[in-house]
């Protein structure tokens, strides 16, 4: 049972931990076919330089949201696998869908995870190990799913990245987000008398009174209204929480008054996370790349703005038109800001330099074209370390139907550095490697970049693969299958990796765990 209350009153419970489904994820025919592991370990060589920063509101840096960090880089402290002898489990979420999207750690190991299921987002709290349901939360069913399943259109689902798929895990261990009835919600978990686990709503913010929510639902199929789904929550240096929709609305909330201010990019779509740095927090919208700051009421106020190319149209492997990217707040002076763009021929990526006082003419410090003509795209975040940033090409990939019969993307992997005194930007290293819609991450720990990749196969097979590249020289270290069919497709989830080594990548079906075993 779960019981709605208002801003600064906390509510009871939620329900406990009852696992629908403690199976593995099936894997599609052929799976002894293809190769099980290819390459040999690699042996860990630590990056030097400075992680980011802390975030006082934050879970620690690797242990708090899909990119890892506030400033979106990507980048783990620890290890990942090194590929010895590494072996995979999965958990397989619901009997369709169940895919895990932000993959988070309580301060203990326990994975704090959003799984998509045609029902509704489950919030489930997960034992680390053997990816057993201790704990879980039923989040609304989004309109999209509504719509999907009752106009049999599928692909408002695969381009709709709010309910809960953004969220975050604060300094206090609790999990906020925003659902689909506009209402951003604070989730704590304890354990009860008997030894179980449970969530709590610890407090709720009612956004409705500043974000049009005649949405579509079962008792509502055709409604006359507006609709504007909350995109991604994060908070700033000073506590206040931050909220974007799909529609260009900016906002805040003050999580001790419950204040809520907004502003309006009219015009201006917003389909990514955004992130946030002790001098503002950086949005990017289908036409530009903003700094904001709030003002002393709490109201957003636009710092600079650089609009960039946005194309033509939307590509194949984006959702909208505009930057797939969450910008990546970087820089071994911690600087810089970057985003990709939407140029038709040649994406390019964009990096900018973020000082509020910058003129707007010399704040971009380089746009450099990446991947072949006519097919490139990214929807997926940047990994940067230093002055260094790499890329991967999502072009072609559109949802799970994609890559169906042993089809696979063109791909590629680029990695970018800044030069040292800021004059422009270098290609240091391209790789064909094919990570058709994953959010890649580095372990700063080990040197290893972690992609989830595909290639094409003429037996149509199906074959998914945690790929582990070099982050110095690109070079392509090993693989290891983690299953085969649509059910292993990880459809825009991203690779997480656990504090204890494990990568985790969130599939289609639920959630697969490589580790080694030596």
């Amino acid at each position: 049972m779960r019981r709605i209350v208002p801003a600064g009153v906390v509510a009871l419970t939620v329900s406990l931990a009852v696992p629908a489904y403690a199976d593995e994820i099936p894997n599609a025919p052929g799976h002894r076919l293809v190769e099980q592991y290819q390459g040999a370990p690699a042996e860990a060589r630590p990056l030097p330089g400075t992680p980011p920063p802390q975030h006082p509101y934050l879970a620690a840096n690797g242990r708090s949201g899909m990119h890892a960090d506030a400033a979106g880089s990507g980048t783990y402290p620890w290890n990942g696998p090194l590929g010895k002898r590494p072996v995979v489990d999965s958990e397989k979420m619901a009997a369709l869908g169940g895919e895990c999207a932000t993959v988070t750690f309580d301060r203990d190991g326990r994975i704090v995870t959003v799984c998509g299921t045609f029902t509704g987002f489950l919030v489930k709290l997960l034992d680390p190990g053997t990816l057993d349901t201790l704990a879980e939360y039923k989040l609304p069913q989004r309109p999209s799913t509504v719509e999907a399943i009752t106009r049999l259109d599928f692909s408002k689902i695969f381009k709709d990245t709010s309910g809960g798929a953004y969220s975050y895990l604060d300094d206090q261990d609790r999990l906020v987000l925003a659902d689909s009835r506009q209402h951003i919600v604070r989730l704590a978990h304890e354990r009860t008398a008997d030894g179980k686990w449970r969530f709590v709503v610890d407090k709720e913010w009612d956004l409705t009174a500043h974000v049009p929510h005649d949405c579509v639902s079962w008792t509502n199929l055709y409604p006359s209204g507006e609709c504007d789904p909350v995109t991604s929550v994060m908070p700033d240096w000073d506590g206040r929480i931050w909220w974007v929709t799909r529609q260009g609305r900016v906002g805040t909330v003050d999580p001790e008054s419950g204040g809520i201010r907004s502003v309006r990019l009219d015009g201006e779509e917003i389909q990514n996370s955004f992130s946030v740095a002790e001098d503002g927090v950086s949005i990017v919208s289908d036409h530009a790349l903003y700094s904001f700051r709030a003002t002393a009421d709490g109201t957003p106020k636009a710092q600079w703005r650089q609009t960039y190319d946005r194309g033509t149209g939307t590509k194949p492997g984006s959702v909208n038109q505009g930057s797939g990217t969450t910008p990546d707040l970087f820089g071994a002076h911690d600087d810089y800001v970057a985003i990709t763009d939407n140029a038709d021929d040649r994406m390019n990526v964009l990096v900018y330099r973020r000082g509020a006082g910058v003129p707007d003419d010399e704040r971009l410090v380089c746009k450099v074209p990446v991947f072949g003509p006519g097919a490139s795209t990214t929807d997926n975040s940047l990994i940067t370390w230093g002055d260094s940033i790499v890329v991967e090409n999502n072009y072609g990939y559109e949802n799970i139907t994609s890559l169906t019969l042993g089809r696979s993307v063109v791909g590629g992997v680029s990695r970018i550095d800044v030069r040292e005194d800021g004059s422009g930007c270098d290609t240091v290293w391209e790789s064909g490697e094919r990570s058709p819609s994953t959010v890649p991450k580095l372990s700063t720990a080990n040197g290893l970049l972690y992609f989830y990749t595909k290639e094409p196969n003429r037996l149509g097979i199906d074959a998914w693969y945690l790929t582990a590249v070099d982050f110095r020289t690109g070079d392509t270290r090993w693989k290891r299958l983690a299953g085969t069919g649509i059910a292993y497709d990880n459809n825009w989830a991203p690779v997480t990796l656990g504090p204890d080594g494990t990568a985790y990548v969130g599939a289609f079906n639920g959630l697969v765990a490589v580790r080694d075993t030596e």
